[in-house]
């Protein structure tokens, strides 16, 4: 059980506390309740350029690292569809450097030209480098258009298009920072050899006075129920053919996810998985295989991916991949092989939680859910999918109409 205490400013800043006095460290975690499902659809990007952003320098503090290092201190930020999150690892006695660093960022940036215009190069810069100019790059950017018609998955974290960051305008920044990046749309996770009430004077003394902001409504477009297969094709100049196909699946507050956790790990998570030992060691159709999913708080997707041996087709490979599906929805699996994916998946939580900073994480992740306190209910979760619960999901999850398929064809 990891314990933990809870407390809530004036200002609607979440706060909770996560005690552990064999480390000698302390760790700060801001998540904020933003990510690339809110923005705009013709502004998207944003919530990465973002985490660019927040790094480049607020009101009082023009270069916010410097400060951090002479503190002994590190930090990292990462964004996705749903959250960015932003995180620090500093020595337990200097945690109020970390409570001065946020507490200015959070007040307001330093917006300026320079500062965006240095922002936007390196965005666009990782833009080109990771989806562009690399090998299959845009072949998750093809996969979500086919199977998102309405809801905001439909686009990267990275952003739609380029010209959507490169048009990025210093007015359309500061609106979208003090629409999201306000106390009442934060959650503050502070883990390590600290005490509660420590933590509470600081975060009064440091953020207890920033305006909260409004408070916003989501109205995402909901994705209707997809009633026949997509296909799609491309051609690039890439080494081998490659297999995307996605399947859409509940969100992660859905019952079933556990099970369609545990499913794609049976089918395939490493080198022992029903995919890989089939397809890859025994009949020789793929060089490598895998299946996950994005574990996405909103309805998301399932996808098995992989590239394919020298001549082989396509369409051969698809339907070697639906062969062994269909083995997954035909018939229960043994208890045995289920324990297997269990426990594999109950030793990584429990490696996971070793770190007080992972810790911190999944505490602000599950807050953001609903209760914090769920972190400590998953492995009864997982205890308690059955087979019939497997059989049940890959029935529910495979069904043909379900799909869409991206064929990404090597140039000759």
């Amino acid at each position: 059980m990891v314990q933990f205490e809870k407390f809530v400013l004036e200002n609607g800043l979440r706060v909770i506390v996560h005690q552990d006095a064999s480390t000698p460290l302390a760790v700060m975690n801001i998540l904020y309740d933003v990510g690339a499902r809110d923005e705009n659809p013709d502004q998207t990007g944003f919530a990465h350029l973002f985490e660019h952003l927040m790094f480049g320098g607020s009101i009082n503090i023009s270069d916010y690292d410097e400060p951090l290092q002479m503190a002994g201190g590190e930090n990292n930020a990462y964004t996705t569809n749903d959250l960015t999150n932003y995180y620090i690892s500093l020595p337990a006695e200097n945690l109020e450097t970390a409570f001065w660093l946020e507490s200015d960022r959070m007040l307001s940036l330093a917006f300026d030209e320079k500062s965006l215009e240095v922002q936007r190069k390196v965005v666009c810069e990782e833009f080109k480098e990771h989806y562009i100019d690399k090998p299959y790059g845009d072949a998750w950017f093809k996969l979500r258009e086919l199977a998102y018609q309405k809801h905001p998955y439909k686009w990267m974290t990275i952003g739609k298009e380029l010209s959507h960051i490169e048009n990025a305008q210093l007015a359309d920044v500061k609106n979208f920072f003090f629409n999201h990046y306000r106390p009442n749309n934060a959650i503050m996770v502070v883990a390590g050899n600290v005490t509660t009430a420590h933590v509470k004077a600081l975060a009064e003394k440091w953020f207890g006075n920033i305006e909260p902001g409004q408070e916003l409504a989501r109205h995402l477009p909901v994705e209707e129920k997809q009633l026949e297969q997509r296909v799609a094709e491309k051609k690039a100049e890439v080494p081998l053919d490659a297999y995307y196909k996605a399947w859409h699946v509940g969100g992660r507050l859905s019952p079933q996810y556990h099970a369609m956790d545990l499913l794609t790990d049976i089918l395939g998570g490493g080198e022992s998985s029903r995919l890989y030992h089939k397809l890859v060691k025994q009949l020789q159709l793929f060089v490598n295989i895998q299946c996950y999913h994005f574990g996405s708080l909103d309805p998301g997707l399932l996808c098995i991916e992989g590239k394919l041996v020298k001549g082989v087709k396509l369409e051969d490979a698809d339907a070697a991949v639906e062969a062994i599906i269909a083995e997954m929805k035909e018939a229960a699996i043994s208890n045995e092989e289920l324990q297997k994916v269990k426990n594999k998946t109950e030793s990584m939580l429990a490696f996971e939680d070793m770190s007080v900073l992972n810790r911190a994480t999944s505490l602000a992740f599950y807050e953001l859910l609903g209760d914090a306190n769920m972190m400590n209910t998953e492995f009864q979760k997982y205890a308690d999918v059955t087979v019939a619960d497997i059989r049940n999901a890959a029935i529910d999850i495979f069904r043909p109409e379900n799909s869409n398929l991206l064929f990404y064809f090597a140039k000759n």
